[in-house]
């Protein structure tokens, strides 16, 4: 073979050579290029799989609130009306359901307190307003045996405790000292949160000073309450959402007691904006009027 023609030969060897490269290469680039494509795909199926699982259970604790939402307008409803039956059908509902959330415990509870504090007017009232008390505790008890630091649970939990009409089946000395505790937890936890407030403030409004009421004290911490309302109104709905209507019915009432009638009307026209069918306010309302 002349030197010419090995040349050539040589050449065309390296030529196909090269060409296998790049196909080899063209190939590779392509197969990367496809697993990349591949891989950017799955992780974008991944993150709207997750966003999906994120809604979906987003949604359930939003139709787990507006349950519980409507179950408190419910309650605040019959208490507002003060129609014992309906709290009594509620008692029984809520006693069917199986869920073991700490909403669960709390609204038992609550429907028990709203119960005893109808039955507190009545004296024929079965069951009393001290068995009540004492269902009320149970269900604030279940509640805290699922989250310890619900400062709710724990204000209305004192609130039973400390209930004027709690004796007969609470050993009085024991559950004051509790709700005292209690209540001393639940403001440390949540010093603003205006059930805490207002728990607090009807300690020493409605309890003697024996047992560590204090009339004087009450007044700027009710004021200082119905503050606290207004802030969370104005603010993302909460739950639990109760108690504004009553912390103004109370303020009426220690402005009263105060020599204030122009106050503690402005005072029962806020608790009637929140609540029309308020029927405690009503009433001292026309007292009011009536002078």
């Amino acid at each position: 073979m002349s030197i010419h023609s090995a040349a050539v030969a040589a050449a065309d060897a390296e030529a196909v050579l090269w060409s296998g490269m790049r196909t080899r290469i063209l190939l590779n680039t392509a197969g990367r290029r496809r697993a990349n494509a591949h891989a950017r795909r799955a992780g974008r199926w991944r993150a709207a799989l997750a966003g999906a699982a994120l809604a979906l259970l987003s949604g359930a604790a939003r139709a787990d609130d507006s349950a519980w939402r409507d179950l408190e307008s419910r309650v605040q409803y019959g208490y507002y009306t003060e129609d014992a039956r309906a709290l009594h059908n509620l008692a029984d509902a809520i006693a069917a359901d199986e869920s073991h959330d700490k909403l669960h415990g709390y609204y038992a509870a609550l429907i028990d307190w709203r119960r005893a504090q109808l039955a507190a007017q009545r004296a024929d009232s079965v069951p009393t307003a001290a068995q009540l008390v004492q269902s009320c505790v149970a269900g604030a008890d279940a509640a805290l045996a699922v989250q310890a630091d619900f400062a709710d649970a724990l204000a209305l939990r004192a609130a039973c405790l400390g209930a004027p009409f709690a004796g007969g089946t609470l050993h009085a000395p024991f559950a004051g000292h509790r709700a005292h505790k209690d209540l001393e937890r639940a403001l440390q936890l949540a010093p603003r949160d205006p059930r805490v407030l207002l728990v607090d403030a009807m300690s020493d409004y409605l309890l003697a000073a024996s047992a560590g009421g204090n009339k004087e004290r009450a007044l700027p911490k009710l004021r200082q309450t119905v503050a606290a309302f207004e802030a969370e109104r104005g603010g993302m709905e909460r739950l639990p959402g109760w108690g504004a209507a009553e912390a103004y019915l109370y303020l009426a009432h220690d402005l009263l007691d105060h020599g204030d009638p122009v106050g503690a009307r402005d005072a029962l026209e806020r608790a009637l904006l929140i609540a029309p069918q308020f029927a405690q306010a009503r009433r001292l309302m026309s007292r009011v009027i009536s002078g």
